[in-house]
């Protein structure tokens, strides 16, 4: 499992502020257009993702969600 970056396309209203929050640019308006006629959010390069959350806080529809992986230490 990867970290992780969904995006609920029909809640985000294209407001572009988790855009501003990427430190790492990843995030950019998709060409096609939502059901409430927006063009959302999309992840350019999901494995560039370093599950930061801060798009996802800043997000005011929660339109994002993120997931980290997890590394589980080895008993021993």
């Amino acid at each position: 499992m990867n970290n992780r970056l969904e995006i609920d396309k029909d809640r985000c209203k294209a407001c572009r502020l988790c855009v501003g929050a990427c430190n790492f640019h990843l995030l950019e308006l998709a060409d096609d257009l939502n059901s409430k006629g927006y063009h959302p959010i999309a992840i350019s390069n999901q494995d560039q993702c370093t599950a930061c959350t801060l798009c996802a806080v800043v997000c005011p529809e929660g339109a994002i969600a993120v997931y980290r992986e997890v590394k589980v230490k080895a008993a021993g």
